[in-house]
């Protein structure tokens, strides 16, 4: 792990030497962002076909309304009718997580790399580039601590916030108005077990980026504001 983290370390500051002449004092910063984009460019393909697999989905509400109504007393039946549907038709009702799920190691990454005093033994230098006046390796709270919510740090953070925000404000309607367009009945909201809870709370889930951009370190926050507009911008163009 110490290895990978050094080749890791050794990667964004080859970046950011590469963004300085651009970006000056916020290369490292820069490289972040422009780390999340290349993860996001290899997750591409999948991203696209979940959106075909969403399309599917969509095609089979028709077929499972049948199932629906021919098991009506019987919800094991109609469960296992439909994963069989499922099967047949290779449809995923699952497949929309595997993008976001493959991302969770890139922001560990991010998240570990930017927590750590010291890498291979040696001192951790990317801790002292910022973005601003903002030390990458902080939080909200030392932003708070030092200059409070409106100091140079605390601006850099409610900038965040505020692109955060207007995402999640976005991605709540667009959620909002696809979940809404699935027919369910109480019970059975949708074709897996549990997947009616994920329904209710999903327009909701941006939200919680918030909270994450307020408690991990800063260049972990900006990975997961890169991509999370990367996402609303792809979800757009995919999904019309």
């Amino acid at each position: 792990m110490s290895t990978f983290m050094s080749v890791f370390a050794d990667l964004v500051d080859r970046l950011a030497g590469l963004l300085q002449p651009l970006f000056h004092a916020s290369a490292a910063a820069a490289a972040i962002v422009l780390f999340t984009a290349l993860v996001r460019l290899l997750v591409h393909p999948l991203s696209r076909a979940a959106a075909r697999g969403q399309r599917a989905r969509a095609g089979l509400q028709p077929k499972i309304a049948e199932l629906r109504a021919k098991h009506a007393r019987s919800p094991e039946k109609f469960q296992k009718a439909v994963a069989e549907l499922h099967a047949r038709e290779n449809v995923s009702p699952l497949s929309g997580l595997l993008p976001g799920m493959l991302q969770i190691p890139a922001f560990f990454l991010l998240y570990h790399l930017f927590s750590s005093t010291t890498i291979g033994g040696e001192g951790n230098d990317l801790l002292t580039h910022s973005l601003f006046a903002a030390p990458l390796g902080d939080r909200w709270a030392d932003a708070l601590g030092n200059g409070g919510p409106f100091g140079p740090a605390g601006l850099v953070y409610l900038a965040l916030f505020v692109l955060v925000a207007a995402v999640a404000a976005y991605n709540y309607r667009r959620t909002k108005r696809t979940t809404d367009a699935i027919p369910a009945p109480a019970g059975e909201a949708g074709q897996v077990p549990g997947l009616g809870a994920v329904t209710r709370v999903a327009p909701f889930l941006s939200f919680f980026t918030l909270v994450t951009v307020a408690v991990v370190p800063l260049a972990a926050a900006l990975y997961v504001v890169t991509s999370t507009t990367w996402s609303a911008l792809e979800r757009t163009l995919l999904y019309r």
